[in-house]
C-alpha cells in the first residue's frame, strides 16, 4: 500500500477541532477533500502529518498556530476612518469585507468595531492564533 508522498494525490476525510472541542470544518457529508501533498495548497502542519500516511489509516494531530494559520498580528488591525467608507457598506460588528492593497490585491476583514469616527478592520485569519486539533482518515492515495 502506497504511503503518501510528495507529489501525490491524496484524498482524505477530516474533522477540525479547537482547544474547546468545537468543531470549526469537517467533511463530514461531503466528499473527501483531494490536494496534491506538499503543493501548499493546505497548512502546512496538517500536509506534514499527512505525509507518510497510507490509505485506509486515520490519524489524530493537533497543529500549532505557527503552522497553521499564524499567531495572531495585531499590525493587521487597522482603524479606518468612518468617513472614509461609502455609507451603503454595511458595517455590523462581524461583517467580512474585502479590501484592496496598493497592488491591487484582494483581502478579506472582518469588521471588529464601529464607533462614531472610526471602523476597526481586521485581517487576520479567523483561525489565526488558534492550535488547531485534525481528525483525518486517507482515502486514497495515487
Amino acid at each position: 500500500m502506497a504511503q503518501a508522498a510528495a507529489g501525490n494525490k491524496v484524498r482524505f476525510h477530516y474533522t477540525g477541532t479547537l482547544e474547546d472541542g468545537s468543531v470549526f470544518d469537517s467533511s463530514e457529508g461531503r466528499d473527501p477533500l483531494e490536494f496534491e501533498l506538499g503543493s501548499g495548497s493546505i497548512i502546512p502542519g496538517l500536509d506534514r502529518a499527512i505525509t507518510g500516511m497510507s490509505e485506509g489509516e486515520q490519524k489524530t494531530v493537533t497543529i500549532p498556530s505557527t503552522e497553521a494559520y499564524g499567531e495572531y498580528q495585531e499590525q493587521a488591525r487597522q482603524d479606518v476612518p468612518r468617513d472614509q467608507i461609502p455609507d451603503n457598506i454595511p458595517l455590523d460588528e462581524g461583517t467580512m469585507l474585502q479590501m484592496q492593497t496598493p497592488d491591487g490585491r484582494q483581502i478579506p476583514v472582518k469588521v471588529v468595531a464601529v464607533n462614531d469616527t472610526a471602523v476597526t478592520l481586521d485581517a487576520n485569519h479567523p483561525l489565526a492564533g488558534k492550535d488547531l486539533t485534525f481528525s483525518v482518515e486517507v482515502v486514497s492515495v495515487s
